[in-house]
């Protein structure tokens, strides 16, 4: 069987070809190409494809895939916001992701924005290697007694919630499902509480219809005034020009992202001889309280082993015929 890997870089191929190597038979094509139309061609002679995050999977990219004998499509990653289930389904296509991969990652990654952004260590990096050690503007807040929002019980907010709690922190939750893995840990809270009441709002949850703009100029209103708010989940979580207002009046304290709405033009590339025609993250970029890192969260060791091996897992049950637990839904 042949595969080809889409948005592939040097580092997927290398912990990609450890897990295939345990699955004899497989050969795989890696192309640093995005999934979308365009490229649809690349997969020629290949039964299944591998796609990560800011791939496109829409019903005309589906239906071109199938077109040319594609039956498996493979995410390397646990969100699926870029799928149209109901193409896949009718389609008869094998779909299947990665649920969960070493979720300590990302809720650490979390726990890193906060804090280069709260005690500034970003900026005072800087100011050290031009030889000035003042201490004016690197001025933050001690995080033990502080209140953290986690909006999204799920393996990483659980993670975050544990985390949090262990720094002496108060952690409220907010998720529509029970949370007895946090008794002890946080208290429940509705969504309104969290934000009312948090000095920090942490958001992991997936974007589903219900969760796009979650953070919108109305919640952000309904924010403790100067709080930070991070997402290391899906950009379309925030509505970005909301947050730019709320950082301009001062509503919002601080702001930490691994993800950006439109980031799939900008990020896993090297742009730095680029001119970034993203007015609105440009913008983003000019406030001194913002933090963006480019979707590294899960960007570990552990990670990448872990992705890759039920990646081909994956692939392995869909060879066999045999049922495999990390099929995405049919809708």
């Amino acid at each position: 069987m042949k595969i080809a890997v889409y948005s592939a870089q040097p580092y997927d191929r290398r912990f990609l070809d450890e897990a295939r190597a345990a699955l004899p038979g497989v050969e795989a094509s890696y192309f640093s190409d995005r999934l979308e139309l365009d490229t649809v061609p690349l997969a020629q002679d290949c039964a299944a494809v591998c796609v990560f995050v800011n791939d496109i999977l829409d019903a005309p990219v589906l239906e071109a895939l199938h077109a040319l004998g594609v039956r498996a499509v493979l995410l390397r990653c646990a969100g699926f916001n870029n799928v149209d289930l109901q193409a896949g389904a009718r389609l008869g296509l094998f779909m299947a992701r990665v649920p969960a991969y070493a979720p300590q990652a990302v809720a650490e990654h979390a726990l890193a924005l906060v804090m280069t952004l709260n005690r500034r260590t970003h900026r005072a990096y800087v100011r050290v290697r031009e030889g000035n050690f003042a201490l004016d503007g690197l001025l933050g807040m001690t995080l033990h007694g502080k209140t953290v929002g986690i909006v999204g019980a799920g393996q990483i907010g659980a993670c975050a919630a544990r985390i949090f709690h262990g720094m002496g922190c108060k952690v409220l939750v907010s998720d529509p499902a029970p949370t007895p893995q946090l008794d002890g840990v946080a208290e429940r809270a509705s969504l309104e509480a969290v934000l009312a009441q948090s000095d920090i709002v942490s958001l992991h949850c997936p974007l589903l219809e219900a969760t796009r703009h979650m953070i919108n100029s109305d919640s952000l209103a309904r924010m403790k005034r100067g709080a930070m708010l991070v997402n290391t989940s899906r950009g379309g979580l925030i509505d970005t020009a909301a947050v730019i207002d709320a950082l301009k009046s001062g509503q919002l304290g601080a702001l930490a992202i691994d993800v950006y709405e439109q980031e799939s033009t900008l990020f896993f590339q090297d742009h730095s001889s680029d001119i970034i025609a993203d007015d609105v993250f440009q913008r983003l970029m000019t406030f001194p309280n913002v933090l963006v890192t480019g979707h590294q969260g899960f960007f570990t060791i552990e990670a990448m082993r872990e992705i890759a091996a039920v990646t081909f897992a994956n692939l392995a049950c869909h060879m066999q015929g045999s049922p495999c637990a990390n099929a995405l839904p049919h809708t």
